[in-house]
């Protein structure tokens, strides 16, 4: 009587390819980026060795990089201590919280529309006159909307003409927020509408079918088709602009600062040119611009994270 023969075993897990295997099987990508990598090392790694001056009591005409003396967090302990600085911080992230919620939703709301034009003739000019604020310059916008909504603009003339008092909306700090949200709808959303446009067209037209075959009506196939569709594209973008929260933008609050005043107007960009370039303080100018990018990594990081958690993709995930 021969022996039962034993039950075989579970094949163990696969290893993960060794780093020589993964060149030899990605060479021909990686000569494929190497040009872009190149421009990469040359015009952002190496020059931000140049944040070294951030700990320095930097002086470029005596010294400069090699020669300043090492101050340590002597330039971030002062800019925690700015007023100024705080009020910025402060200023930015309300901004940028107002437009997450008043700007992040026209764009899509706006490739929405726009996909459910019938006519391609239509479709293709509606899209062409949404998109063309974006080439403006921020000059020609706000010149634009001071001719509108100015204390001489048309507004207030057709106001005045109807025996009301007129209201220059360009120079009220108080409303200086829906100015500049309005003015940023206006420009960029046509543009950003594009991208959510183009995850549109990636969605299966046959779910379409199906459901209204179903019996789905036109909010039904939108809230369990188009919107899980949008989903991956929709969270990418807002950890995106969650990683850019300090920047709210230079030219746009620039052009607008004499007439609303700096306590409206004030965000990190343009208290770092005030304090930094146009001081001749370059040290302290830098560490605000470091402290902006670590806040604005730390926020990719954990907004990447939550994606994860959601069951998203997000910027990238561990393969």
């Amino acid at each position: 009587m021969t022996a039962e023969r034993p039950a075989p075993v579970a094949a163990t897990k696969q290893q993960a390819p060794t780093w020589r295997a993964k060149l030899r099987r990605d060479w021909p990508l990686l000569v494929m980026n190497l040009p872009m990598l190149l421009v990469v090392v040359a015009f952002w790694w190496v020059p931000a060795l140049g944040n070294v001056i951030a700990f320095q009591d930097y002086n470029p005409y005596d010294g400069g990089i090699l020669g300043s003396p090492i101050i340590g967090f002597t330039n971030f302990a002062l800019l925690f201590e700015d007023p100024q600085f705080l009020r910025a911080v402060t200023n930015t992230l309300s901004i940028t919280a107002f437009q997450l919620v008043f700007y992040f939703p026209v764009p899509i709301m706006l490739a929405l529309l726009l996909n459910s034009i019938v006519s391609a003739k239509l479709r293709a000019f509606v899209q062409g006159v949404v998109y063309m604020p974006f080439f403006f310059s921020w000059v020609l916008v706000v010149a634009i909307f001071q001719q509108m909504f100015g204390g001489a603009g048309l507004l207030a003339q057709i106001l005045r003409e109807n025996g009301r008092e007129a209201v220059d909306w360009m120079t009220n700090s108080d409303t200086f927020i829906l100015l500049l949200t309005s003015q940023t709808i206006w420009k960029d959303a046509g543009w950003g509408a594009i991208i959510f446009l183009a995850a549109l067209s990636t969605i299966d037209p046959n779910l379409y079918e199906a459901a209204a075959v179903d019996g789905a009506r036109r909010w039904r196939r939108m809230w369990h088709i188009t919107l899980p569709g949008l989903r991956p594209v929709i969270v990418l973008l807002l950890i995106l602009r969650l990683g850019d929260a300090l920047n709210v933008g230079f030219e746009q609050f620039m052009l607008q600062r004499s007439a609303v005043g700096s306590a409206a107007s004030e965000v990190f960009d343009t208290f770092v040119y005030w304090s930094g370039l146009r001081t001749g303080d370059l040290g302290y100018g830098a560490a605000a611009g470091l402290f902006k990018g670590l806040v604005g990594l730390l926020l990719i990081l954990a907004a990447n994270r939550v994606a994860h958690a959601f069951g998203e993709r997000g910027v990238y995930s561990r393969s």
